[in-house]
Parts: structure tokens; C-alpha cells; sequence
């Protein structure tokens, strides 16, 4: 069976993880196993250390003990260890920090610290004479216990890059399918349209029992259909964004919607003349299609009869409108889900019209556009937010 491309990205996604994962274990198990042998061999080498003065102690030795155990300690080149005798003084070290290990308050904290990390070898020699010998791991055996966390930092820095790779290729992908089906769309749409216009022209120049009111409709919606092809040619291109009034952008596809939708459905502006002074960055014939998308939606949502209405909430610096109605609503978990490619709760569609709106405004407009709030049967509450030229113009002359 052959797989599809998405299949093999998925699958290699799969096969990627895996392998990080199982390099991830076995690189643990491995370097724990080698921490414990390490912490081994320390403490024989600190046992031989330890029975050696013992039998050198002995009361048939005759030489200088304290000499021999300098001696010991000074073979001794990487673990650190302190002696103490009796009353606990200290009568010999190794290994420690150079500048500090005449300095009784850093011995004694080193001692306690090594107490802690290893039980303390005691050499009993002659009567009642007692050496006790401290020590800790050495820097090789420390360094390798941080070892594992490194490489599982590595690891999963490989995954993050990894993640980001595929993302990005993915993302490549959709906007390469975007605008070759877009442009694809346009293209086809344009030879009929072209033909229609020429009928429409026949129709209005000829005798015909047909009323002029219905010619003209006709006209109207080919011209609609010009505008669809308009936006279709618009997506993968580079936009030309044009200072607009916000509410004449708003009332054009609001006016459209309304002369198509049930007169059950109620679509407007709440306190208009505040946005007749507000202008915005747009392309005029893109941002109209993320105003429909949102009614259309919105419609639907209200099985044909409901409220539709759009907010003005902030302007200072940028522009923040919401667009709100009173439908079945949006579960919280879906507040996302409903911009990616695909998803729909329609029996019909592509699911397709969320996923356009929002490339168009974050993409094209530089925007943004999420769900504000949205309760089961009560309604959604969708937010757009853009920038004004006067702001962009404050950013372009602040980047010179």
C-alpha cells in the first residue's frame, strides 16, 4: 500500500520521537549504569586506602603513621577527602579548593557536606586511637551525573527543532496549495463571467420580454462574481492595503448580506457614527471577505433568525472591533480548532471560510483575529484588531 505524503509525514514524525526517546533511555540507563560502577571503584579505592592504614596502624608497625597517611593521601589526586583524628581535628586533606581549604569555616562545611553524600570510613590503629576519613564523589563522577540531563536537553532540543521543521514545511505546503488553488479558481471563474457580461450587454441592447429589474439583478450578481474572482486571484499574492473607512468597509458587506439573508436575521452596526472618523489598513475587497465569512458563519449558527451586530471596542493606536451574535455558540476547546483548514460542524463545506479569514487578516492585514468569548446557546463573540495608519505610518518611521 502506498502512502500519501501526509501519511509518510506522519509516520516519519512517528519514527523520529521513537528514536528520540529510545536514545533517551538508553543514554540514562547507560551513563547511571557507569555512575554506579564509578561511585564503586571511589569507594573500594577508599576502602584499600582505609584497610592499608589499618595494617600499617597495627601495634607490630613501628614507622610514622601520620607520615604514611600523608603519604595515601597524597596518591590520591582526584577524590577529596579530610582525616580527622580523636577530638576531631583535622590532620590531613586532599583535592580541595585551594584558596579555602585553610579556612576552618569552609572545612567544616565540607566535612558536613560529606558526611551527608558518603558514610564517613573510620580506622581504628593501636588503642583507642581512631582516624575518621570523609570524602565526596570526585568532578568526573559528578559531571557524568548531570550527564544524562544534558543529553535529554539535547534530545529535546532536537525534537523542538524537529517540531518547528516539519511545521514550517507543512505550513509552506498549505500556503502553496492555498494560492495555486485560489489562482487556479479565478483563472477558471474568468471565461464564463466573460461570457455572462456579454449576454447581460446582449440582453440590455435587445428587444426582450424580460423586465429590466431582472436583467439588472442579473448584471449585479455577475459583478459579485467579479469580486469573488477578485479575491480568489488576491490569496498567495502579495496585498495592496489602502487607508479605508471602517464603516463604509463594514456597511458594504453588511448591505450585502442583508439584501441575501432572511429578513428574520437582524445585521448592523452598533453607534455608527463612531467609526465614521476611524480609518483602517486594508485591501478592500479581502477584508470584505472576512466580514461575510463572519455573518455567513453567524447566520447559520442562528438557524436563519437571530441578531448580528458589530462592536466598536478601542481605538487608540489600532483598531479593535468585535463581531457579535446570539447563536448555538462555540465550545472552549473549539475556540481554536475552528481556524485550521478542514474543520466544519456543516454536512456541507470544506471548512475552509474560518481558515480564509483568518490568513487574511493575520497574514495579509497584519491583525489578528480570535474568539473572545462564546457560551452555548447564547451566542459567540468573535475580535479583530488592526493597525491604523497613522499607527503603521509611527512603526515604518521608527524602523529608519
Amino acid at each position: 500500500m502506498k502512502l500519501n505524503n501526509y501519511e509518510v509525514k506522519r509516520v516519519l514524525k512517528v519514527v523520529l520521537l521513537l528514536f528520540a526517546f529510545l536514545i533517551g533511555f538508553f543514554s540514562l540507563w547507560y551513563t547511571n549504569n557507569l555512575v554506579d560502577k564509578l561511585e564503586d571503584q571511589e569507594r573500594q579505592k577508599i576502602q584499600t586506602w582505609a584497610n592499608t592504614t589499618r595494617l600499617i596502624a597495627s601495634p607490630d608497625y613501628d614507622g610514622d603513621v601520620n607520615f604514611l597517611f600523608e603519604q595515601i593521601i597524597e596518591a590520591n589526586t582526584t577524590i577529596p577527602v579530610i582525616l580527622t583524628d580523636n577530638d576531631g581535628n583535622i590532620t590531613g586533606k586532599r583535592n580541595l579548593d585551594a584558596q579555602e581549604e585553610d579556612n576552618k569555616y569552609y572545612l567544616d562545611r565540607k566535612i558536613a557536606e560529606m558526611r551527608k553524600e558518603n558514610e564517613p570510613i573510620e580506622i581504628e590503629y593501636l588503642e583507642g586511637e581512631k582516624i575518621t576519613l570523609y570524602y565526596e564523589n570526585s568532578l568526573l563522577l559528578n559531571q557524568l551525573r548531570f550527564y544524562p540531563y544534558f543529553q535529554l536537553g539535547v534530545i529535546g532540543l532536537f525534537l523542538a527543532v524537529s517540531y518547528f521543521a516539519f511545521s514550517y514545511s507543512r505550513t509552506s505546503e498549505q500556503n502553496k496549495v492555498w494560492a495555486g488553488l485560489s489562482k487556479e479558481t479565478a483563472h477558471q471563474l474568468g471565461t464564463p463571467i466573460s461570457s455572462l457580461l456579454g449576454w447581460v450587454d446582449y440582453l440590455k441592447e435587445s428587444d426582450t420580454n424580460i423586465p429590466k429589474r431582472v436583467i439588472d439583478e442579473f448584471a449585479k450578481d455577475i459583478e459579485r462574481l467579479n469580486l469573488i474572482t477578485e479575491r480568489f486571484s488576491k490569496i498567495g499574492s502579495e496585498p495592496i492595503l489602502a487607508s479605508a473607512n471602517l464603516l463604509e468597509v463594514l456597511n458594504e458587506s453588511i448591505e450585502y448580506i442583508n439584501s441575501r439573508t432572511s429578513e428574520k436575521v437582524a445585521i448592523a452596526i452598533q453607534n455608527p457614527e463612531l467609526l465614521k472618523e476611524i480609518n483602517i489598513l486594508v485591501n478592500r475587497p479581502l477584508f470584505a471577505w472576512v466580514i461575510e465569512n463572519l455573518c455567513k458563519n453567524a447566520v447559520d449558527a442562528m438557524s436563519g433568525e437571530g441578531e448580528i451586530y458589530v462592536e466598536l471596542i478601542e481605538h487608540n493606536g489600532k483598531v479593535i472591533f468585535d463581531v457579535v451574535d446570539n447563536g448555538k455558540g462555540i465550545p472552549s476547546n473549539k475556540f481554536k480548532t475552528i481556524f485550521k483548514p478542514g474543520f466544519t460542524t456543516k454536512k456541507r463545506g470544506w471548512g475552509l471560510g474560518l481558515s480564509l479569514v483568518k490568513r487574511i487578516v493575520e497574514n495579509y492585514h497584519n491583525g489578528k483575529i480570535y474568539v473572545k468569548s462564546s457560551e452555548i446557546g447564547k451566542g459567540t463573540r468573535f475580535r479583530i484588531e488592526l493597525k491604523t495608519p497613522k499607527s503603521e505610518a509611527s512603526n515604518n518611521k521608527s524602523l529608519i
